[in-house]
């Protein structure tokens, strides 16, 4: 346990100072975490956050932004990802150091650069009381709290509903009126994406659950498919996931993508595909091994 809280807290430190120090040098502010302390800044004045189709956030972001809104832009965002990377790390190792293979994946650097929610919300994953994270962005966000349901977890995330509904009632139907603003693609809508329909040949898995509920949500970039790492438990598994999601990263330093469509095309075949390969090892090894065990004769 020392150890892991030793070795998360190292990952914390180092992944929230670099990405403040990416968010200062490119002049971005607070990145994507903006919109969470824009939100929770025009919560504490009285005002409508929802008076710009660019805030596309549940009203529930703000609360994750309210105890940021003192420092610095980039500083807070810089905290923000370093603190769920930590939190992430403590989660994974749970189960092997091996699965800290997550943060050489290229969706997680993807996410450094702009301070993404995506590692706060697998996170949730490991740590029933984090599920509200799963809220502020509902579209990375159910695949993980529908596959990870537990009486405290829900417990918080109706207590933090409520909270937000007592805050403004009517933000629901504010926020639901910006998402025609949205731009995205689904993945299992953007060719190869049928395929992953094969996920539910292992339908009592609920990892095959997890990757077919990611490829029916609407997502915009790479860092979105981080939570796709809930998935990959052993050492082969994780070591060949990272590998060739960097196949994602490598065609965006070459090309600038023309559409979103274009964007999970690539993001389907090297993060969603290699997903489904793992899933569908293990439902090819657990028949085989049904087989054997089967076709075994009995000791005499």
């Amino acid at each position: 346990m020392r150890l892991r809280i030793l070795i998360s807290a190292a990952i914390g430190l180092v992944s929230g100072a670099f990405c403040w120090f990416l968010l200062l040098h490119f002049q971005q502010g607070a990145a994507d975490f903006t919109w969470a302390m824009r939100a929770a800044r025009y919560l504490l004045e009285r005002r409508n956050p929802y008076d710009t189709p660019f805030e596309q956030y549940p009203l529930t972001a703000a609360l994750f932004g309210l105890p940021f809104l003192w420092l610095r832009p980039e500083l807070a965002a810089g905290l923000f990802y370093g603190t769920s990377s930590g939190l992430l790390a403590f989660g994974v190792s749970r189960h092997g150091y091996h699965r800290l293979l997550v943060f050489l994946a290229y969706p997680y650097w993807a996410g450094i650069l702009t301070a993404q929610w995506a590692p706060l919300i697998l996170a949730s994953a490991f740590f029933p009381l984090l599920l509200p994270a799963t809220m502020v962005k509902p579209q990375i966000g159910l695949p993980v709290a529908l596959t990870h349901l537990s009486r405290r977890g829900v417990a918080a995330c109706i207590v933090v509903l409520l909270v937000s509904l007592a805050i403004m009632p009517r933000w629901p139907a504010l926020w639901i009126g910006q998402l025609g603003y949205y731009q995205h693609f689904i993945p299992l809508l953007v060719l190869p994406g049928p395929v992953l329909i094969l996920a539910l040949l292992r339908y009592r898995d609920r990892d095959a659950w997890v990757l077919f509920l990611a490829a029916l949500m609407p997502q915009r970039w790479f860092f979105d498919t981080l939570i796709l790492w809930a998935i990959p438990k052993t050492r082969r598994e994780m070591l060949a996931t990272v590998f060739f999601s960097w196949g994602a990263g490598i065609w965006r330093w070459y090309h600038i993508p023309h559409s979103y469509t274009e964007v999970g095309r690539w993001t389907v075949i090297f993060i969603y595909l290699p997903m489904l390969g793992a899933i569908l090892i293990r439902w090819w090894d657990d028949r085989r091994g049904a087989q054997s065990h089967a076709g075994a004769a009995p000791a005499s």
